[in-house]
């Protein structure tokens, strides 16, 4: 007798299983659920921002910090003393945890008082006493957990102890403390520790008195001083210009006028660190699990970061303790039609959290904005055809597809420059001789930055003239502000140079039809960039036409940016490209990225084309304490004008932003300046989940189509069973 087939029954029971789950599949998509969504059901519905991000975050800690992918996080989580009002333009600064905006008491040799009109040359010292709101309390942090007993549950951690834990939320004990004046004092010194390198310690050495010999006190007494668990404690040490008052009040000295220091005191270097947090943070074996505050940072803002995989995701969740502010309730005239002042008054922040999702790709970028994933959302070249239209005079308005989905969309003039610098310390393209300030200039000629916005950036940007960008006092639109080393003045407007120009200065510069007059090499320009993808060599491939013109070799490094940053720091550089958004609104944040003594390599500063001239420093110095007008102006003329000859920059353009949001992202007024901008948006989560819904419907048909496929396959199993259970009855 023939065995039985099971395999068939086997067979027979699998398709009914996968039909059933097809079916359950089936009854879900009634429910409304996206197959698409890449984020969790537990999400959905929550009170959550989307956004991406491209660029890993280096540093997270305040004082070395100074990248503008950086300030996406740090600007929500650290709090100085000042901030930006978020819809007032021009730009005005007003409190955040201070009682009011400090004002400048001069002071001379001596230490009296002086009368706010001395001039800037009899001004010794300036002061601004700072007075920080009482009861603001730092976000939930293992470094203030204590015993009943009061002491430190986790500052004296041995191996045994830290070897359980991998991340901050396996320290299970968390809590707060008030916020003193003394955070804001220990935050400073810290601009001086030696390990931390912090990249404004050379500029604020010229400024706050007594910082350069903290520092230099520091890296003497660090070997002798420092605790066994890795940490110096900055209380034992006094810095002369920064001391605490009260308990609520701290002065900080400056040496001579500087009207903008008071601008600094936006920045997350000027932000509070506790003690404690430094002390647990520094202790043996947490920086190799990545347990340090250039990954957790500490803050009293309105969020904390709570998850940390800078590769993948990165989460900023709301601070259950942050003291609460309320929504500006004025503005510029036309931000009430815009929308802008519809939550006046109301408690911020309004967002619960924010999932930042690393997008190494515009593509994918751009479509998940577009089917409602993301909230916001720039605008790339490859996408700008589909999202933006040019009238015939101009004007920009959304495709007809972009309205229908009711995406909205935001213009300005980016207060920002981007160019690419020479290596002024290159044995090659640096240097302070003729030939090699004909050589550079001759580069910045050939390199037609029109036809870049042109092509790259779909005309979104002004070319260059120098470092000053348009809406920054000092920046002359026009004939008055035209470069003459690399333009003519036309009636059409300005004109680039011929490439005829650019041979004769190359030849000029030792380098005929681009090989070296002695030996005939070919001269070879090295640059480093951190552009990768498709795009990229679009790019690369443009630039090399545009070196080809006066017959220059380029040679294209492309790296990571912390390695970027790395070799920038070490002047392991030749060309670069580069740029720089305004921390405030004025000429010297510009100017100063020239300053000699902001030399990257040899000050740690932000001068990366390491560009040194006495003249021009001189007329910096004198600058920088002038208050705007027309005397500044003519300084500002005669230092653009060396800036010019010496060509130290290739000038590229100023950015025009174009960005995107959906209809249920309320209050996002664009701004490159104040940073700290997350407490002030805004979502309708039920409108946004409604057009989820209806702009991803699940895709039925291959699943149905499937099931019918299986049932044509399984029927001659299914019939066969059926024959054989007949038989069996009869």
């Amino acid at each position: 007798m023939r065995a039985p087939d099971y395999s068939r029954d086997c067979i027979t029971l699998s398709a009914m299983r996968l039909l059933l789950n097809l079916l359950v599949i089936f009854l879900l998509t009634g429910c409304g659920v996206a197959w698409n969504d890449p984020y969790p059901a537990t999400d959905r519905g929550h009170n959550i921002l989307y956004t991406a991000f491209t660029e890993r975050p280096k540093h997270l800690d305040p004082v070395q910090s100074y990248s503008e992918d950086e300030m996406t996080f740090t600007a929500q989580i650290y709090e100085p003393p000042l901030q930006y009002h978020y819809l007032r333009r021009p730009y005005e600064l007003i409190p955040a945890t201070a009682v009011a905006v400090p004002l400048p008491r001069y002071l001379d040799a001596q230490g009296k008082s002086l009368p706010p009109t001395t001039p800037a040359a009899r001004i010794a010292f300036t002061d601004y006493v700072i007075e920080i709101k009482p009861n603001i309390r730092y976000q939930p942090h293992p470094a203030f957990a204590r015993t009943p007993e009061g002491h430190y549950i986790y500052h004296a951690l041995n191996a045994d102890e830290l070897a359980k834990r991998h991340v901050l939320a396996d320290f299970l004990q968390n809590d707060t403390r008030e916020l003193t004046a003394q955070d804001y004092v220990y935050g400073i010194k810290r601009l001086a520790h030696p390990k931390l390198h912090s990249p404004i310690l050379g500029l604020m050495g010229e400024y706050i008195v007594g910082l350069p010999e903290l520092a230099k006190s520091l890296q003497n007494s660090v070997p002798a001083e420092r605790h066994a668990d890795g940490w110096l404690d900055l209380r034992a040490h006094s810095l002369a210009g920064v001391e605490v008052l009260d308990r609520y009040r701290y002065r900080i000295r400056i040496k001579g006028k500087y009207p903008q220091f008071v601008y600094w005191l936006t920045m997350p270097f000027f932000a509070p660190m506790p003690w404690e947090a430094d002390k647990f943070h520094s202790q043996s074996g947490m920086a190799e699990k990545n347990l340090t505050l250039d990954w957790y940072p500490v803050g009293t803002g309105p969020y904390m970061l709570t998850e940390n995989n800078p590769n993948a995701r990165m989460v900023l969740a709301r601070n259950p303790h942050f003291r609460g502010e309320t929504y500006p309730c004025a503005g510029d005239a036309e931000d009430r039609q815009a929308g802008f002042l519809g939550d006046c008054g109301q408690p911020m922040p309004f967002i619960d959290k924010v999932v930042f999702t690393r997008e190494k790709e515009q593509i994918p970028y751009w479509n998940k904005f577009l089917q409602g994933y993301y909230d916001s959302s720039g605008i790339s070249s490859d996408s700008f055809d589909q999202a933006v239209q040019v009238g015939s005079g101009g004007e920009i308005s959304l495709t007809a597809d972009m309205q229908t989905q009711g995406i909205q969309l935001s213009t300005s003039v980016a207060t920002s420059t981007f160019y690419m610098g020479f290596n002024m310390l290159d044995p090659v393209v640096g240097g302070t001789s003729e030939a090699a300030r004909k050589l550079r200039q001759a580069l910045a000629i050939t390199i037609d930055q029109e036809e870049f916005v042109s092509i790259f950036q779909n005309g979104r940007g002004i070319p260059a003239q120098g470092p000053i960008p348009p809406g920054i006092f000092g920046y002359r639109p026009g004939r008055e502000g035209v470069n003459p080393v690399i333009y003519d003045w036309t009636e059409n407007g300005p004109r680039r140079k011929d490439v005829a120009i650019a041979r004769r200065l190359l030849a000029e510069a030792g380098w005929p039809d681009g090989r070296d007059a002695k030996t005939g090499e070919p001269l070879v320009i090295y640059l480093d960039t951190t552009a990768t993808g498709v795009g990229a060599k679009t790019r690369i491939d443009w630039l090399n036409k545009q070196f080809q013109k006066i017959d220059v070799q380029l040679v294209v490094r492309s790296t990571d940016y912390n390695r970027f940053q790395e070799k920038v720091r070490k002047g392991a550089v030749q060309l670069f490209y580069f740029g720089w958004n305004a921390d405030y609104p004025d000429p010297e944040n510009f100017l100063f990225l020239l300053y000699g003594p902001q030399g990257k390599v040899k000050h740690q500063g932000e001068n990366a084309a390491n560009y040194a001239n006495p003249k021009y420093d001189r007329l910096f110095e004198q600058m920088r304490a002038m208050e705007s007008g027309p005397e500044r102006q003519e300084l500002i003329d005669r230092m653009l004008a060396i800036l010019q000859q010496d060509t130290p920059w290739v000038w590229g353009y100023h950015p025009k932003d174009y960005s995107l949001r959906h209809s249920w992202l309320k209050n996002r007024k664009p701004t490159k300046v104040g940073n700290n901008t997350l407490k002030y948006q805004r979502i309708d989560v039920a409108t946004r989940q409604s057009l989820r819904d209806r702009w991803n419907p699940p895709v039925i048909w291959p699943l149905a189509l499937a099931a019918a496929l299986l049932v044509l396959l399984s029927l001659p199993a299914m019939l066969s069973h059926r024959r054989r259970e007949a038989a069996t009855v009869h």
